[in-house]
């Protein structure tokens, strides 16, 4: 199987940007544990500053379903739920290749 990728732009409500931020650290500590999550990585958008990007590799479309059926990625919805000034725009990708991968 090949490696899936996905892009998720995430706004936040006006003014909650770094709140948003720092209520994914939760996210980003369990994901530590998922052997298929590759990378994890949060990013703040330079021109808004309540926008978040997500960049999120799995080995396997398999990984990335386990991860988002995973226990603490349920409780993870109610925790950031109200932070957001949208809705999550999700871009699935397929990596072709690039320096680091």
């Amino acid at each position: 199987m090949s490696q899936v990728v996905a892009l998720v732009k995430m706004p936040a409500a006006p003014g909650k940007g770094k709140e948003l931020a720092e209520a994914m650290n939760f996210a980003l500590e369990n994901v530590k544990s998922e052997n298929g999550t590759r990378y994890y990585i949060i990013h703040a958008d330079k021109a808004n500053e309540d926008v978040l990007w997500m960049y999120e590799l799995y080995e396997t479309q398999a990984d990335m379903d386990a991860h988002m059926s995973s226990d603490w990625f349920k409780q993870l919805g109610p925790m950031i739920g109200g932070l957001f000034g949208g809705a999550p725009e999700f871009h699935m990708l397929t990596p072709l290749g690039g320096k680091g991968f």
